[in-house]
């Protein structure tokens, strides 16, 4: 079979939209299946995209993974939801600031309505929010700090 996709790593996969195609491309061991999955996320169905972004989740290229992880994300952009098979490998990835999960995690809980979320991940926008609100106190009493230092310093001048 003749494929029209330049499997070598062209953009053109960015408008990738044959499941079957990518399916035969990953039984293949082709390259930049991560980069042809954000192609389905944009082009196909979530419910066609789902299963093959899992899968490519859990390919041997980090950087292939990570473009599976974007592809997550633009299915939450797009759809306002996810699948239970996404939810599960977002959350087998872990949340944080280290986890290879992160943009899309985030992009999920921007787009999905938070009554849709899994209870996982209302639980973590809950964390996270009062995270970043600590973050912002911890910088306000931080440059608060240095410019009393700075104003004390220049009254010695």
């Amino acid at each position: 079979m003749v494929s029209g996709w330049d499997w070598g790593g062209d953009e053109s996969l960015l408008r990738f939209d044959d499941p079957a195609e990518w399916d035969a491309a990953y039984a293949r061991g082709e390259g930049p299946l991560g980069s042809a999955v954000i192609g389905l996320a944009f082009n196909c169905s979530l419910a066609e995209a789902s299963p093959r972004i899992v899968r490519a989740m859990q390919l041997p290229d980090r950087d292939q993974r990570g473009f599976a992880f974007t592809a997550a994300g633009v299915a939450a952009r797009l759809n306002g939801e996810l699948t239970p098979e996404l939810y599960a490998a977002l959350r087998a990835e872990g949340t944080g600031r280290m986890s290879i999960a992160e943009n899309a995690i985030d992009d999920t809980l921007d787009h999905v309505p938070f009554r849709q979320l899994p209870l996982w991940l209302k639980w973590w926008k809950v964390v996270s929010k009062v995270l970043d609100k600590l973050e912002v106190w911890r910088l306000t009493v931080t440059y608060a700090a240095e410019d009393a230092w700075k104003a004390l310093r220049g009254r010695r001048s």
